[in-house]
């Protein structure tokens, strides 16, 4: 899942569709005050799992996946939302969100390794920040770089990141965007010694999940490409890179079997409905 940027009520990074890389308006360090930023709401408005085996195991794949990673050396971080629907998001520079469904959906480490890799890949490409740049241009907003590039840039980072709320304010990245994470994610996995496979497995368990229990799939079908159109991508992918690599481990089936004593996690509708 992805969200928008508002500032004073306009959307900066809109759901318009760009494709190609783009301009890049904003620096690395402005990406990272506006994903701080965010990180800090939507910390205050997401429910995480509180459970610190599954929260060690998904910071010590994140951290792995990491080192392989091109790009700025963003201060990523990972947590884990506790909701049922299957999916994760990354924010701009570095924070990372796995939902608590799309681990118990996951049949193996590799799976979640991949679902990490793609969000990882996002970031290390800098696609919010191509977002943003457009959304600036788009709706004449080039002003605001003057005020992000100023002494005080408290209150302008502060109402660009404000908008990145919990809360349904999705934006799509590009079809190129998707494609470019998806293949950049499998190559991380590869280079950290996961079987790129598990991202193709994924994709394939998502589908059959959308038939299933399309509720539980629909935000990120919402925000992402369809899965079969992304498997037969990345099947051609790890035939190139090579299916061989790490699948399953000891502690992926400790953390399953973690979750499984857990309460069920809510949905993502019910809490809003709650609130």
């Amino acid at each position: 899942m992805h969200y928008q940027i508002r500032t004073a009520g306009v959307v900066l990074a809109s759901s318009l569709v760009l494709m190609g890389a783009g301009p890049q308006l904003v620096s690395v360090k402005q990406e990272i005050q506006v994903g701080q930023q965010a990180q800090a709401q939507i910390r205050r408005d997401v429910p995480a799992v509180s459970d610190a085996t599954v929260n060690r195991y998904v910071d010590s794949i994140g951290a792995r996946l990491v080192r392989q990673a091109s790009g700025p050396k963003y201060p990523y971080s990972f947590d884990v939302a506790n909701y049922r629907e299957i999916n994760a998001f990354a924010l701009p520079g570095g924070p990372v969100w796995l939902h608590r469904g799309a681990l118990s959906a996951a049949q193996n480490e590799s799976q979640v390794a991949g679902v990490l890799a793609h969000e990882i890949a996002h970031i290390a490409q800098r696609h919010a920040a191509s977002q943003m740049s457009k959304g600036m241009i788009a709706n004449g907003l080039l002003s605001l770089l003057g005020a992000l590039a100023g002494n005080d840039r408290g209150g302008q980072i502060a109402q660009v990141a404000g908008g990145l709320a919990a809360q349904g304010y999705m934006l799509k990245f590009s079809r190129d965007d998707e494609r470019q994470a998806d293949e950049v994610g499998a190559q991380i996995m590869k280079r950290a010694g996961w079987n790129p496979n598990g991202m193709v497995e994924f994709m394939q368990i998502l589908k059959a999940q959308a038939g299933r229990d399309p509720g539980s799939v629909q935000t990120f079908l919402s925000s992402h490409p369809a899965p079969g159109e992304r498997v037969t991508r990345l099947q051609q992918t790890v035939k190139r890179l090579g299916a061989g690599g790490t699948r399953d481990t000891a502690a992926f089936r400790q953390v399953k079997g973690r979750l499984g004593q857990m309460p069920a996690a809510p949905s993502m509708r019910t809490m809003r409905a709650s609130r």
